[in-house]
């Protein structure tokens, strides 16, 4: 029995195409931005699964599920390209989920490994990621495909992504978050930092604050806003849409509302509540 997001969109808004982002929680915003500032008249629809989040310490089988109920629900809501704006379901679901639904296209988010080496001097650089991407089999694919000889430090974050979600974005707790990753990276002697988790662009004033101005930090959000623009324009076409942006939660509002009001251009939109509930069969690869 899988569990899904209740939904019951107006028909006109049900066959409206749109642009559907999903992360585990708040992080996605910063992928959201960089999306609206790329593709300022494009509809979108994010969801957020504050309810479940954060995934970075949570079991694969389980993310991937969460993973398929958002899908399902940005589908019946008009997405035919869907962003998972979050690294660790990129790495355990994003395969799955295009197997899934062939007829949709999916962009998902990988660290950015390869602009890192490449604006590295030193060629050593730090991957700072969630408990999940740090261990997953994928970032090591990556790191042996663009590291070309480089030294790559992964630096797991345990409960940084919680602290965020909770709105923790300054502060003793945050520092207390922040401090023990830090200090490794710094020990490790590198000159680029990769931030491997969409959350974690929303604390980046203070990460500057530990790492020193000498440290280049590497944000993906706008490579990723280019890629979903080159699909989204090779079908824009058959795509009648209005600049329309709705954000829901699976869970609390309040730390969604805060950083939407943080994000340059979506100070106005306003979250509302997606309420879950039971289905008894997987929603339709056909979508």
């Amino acid at each position: 029995m899988l569990k899904r997001l209740d939904f019951d969109p107006p028909a006109a808004a049900a066959r409206a195409q749109c642009i559907g982002v999903l992360d585990s929680g708040v992080g996605g915003l910063t992928v959201l931005r960089a999306l609206h500032r790329r593709l300022p008249g494009a509809a979108m629809v994010y969801i957020g699964d504050v309810s479940h989040a954060p995934y970075g310490e949570r079991p694969a089988d389980e993310i991937a599920a969460r993973c398929v109920a958002l899908v399902g629900s940005l589908a019946a809501r008009g997405a035919r390209l869907i962003v998972v704006a979050c690294n660790t379901a990129t790495v355990l679901a994003i395969e799955a989920l295009r197997a899934r639904w062939p007829a949709l296209s999916f962009v998902g988010v990988e660290p950015g490994v390869k602009p890192a080496v490449f604006l590295s001097r030193s060629r050593r650089i730090a991957v700072m990621a969630t408990t999940a991407t740090a261990a997953s089999a994928r970032l090591r694919e990556l790191i042996d495909r663009h590291a070309q000889g480089a030294h790559v430090h992964v630096q797991p974050c345990p409960g940084l992504a919680a602290a965020i979600e909770r709105g923790v974005l300054d502060g003793p707790e945050l520092l207390a978050v922040l401090r023990p990753g830090c200090e490794s990276i710094i020990a490790a002697n590198v000159d680029t930092v990769v931030l491997g988790c969409t959350h974690y662009p929303f604390v980046e004033p203070t990460l500057r604050v530990l790492l020193g101005a000498d440290i280049t930090l590497i944000d993906t959000a706008a490579a990723i806003a280019e890629r979903t623009a080159s699909l989204w324009e090779q079908g824009s076409p058959r795509f009648e849409t209005t600049p329309d942006i709705r954000v829901l939660s699976t869970g609390a509002l309040g730390t969604m509302q805060l950083l939407l009001e943080r994000c340059a251009g979506l100070e106005q939109v306003r979250v509302a509540r997606l309420s879950e509930g039971v289905q008894k069969n997987s929603p339709s690869p056909s979508s």
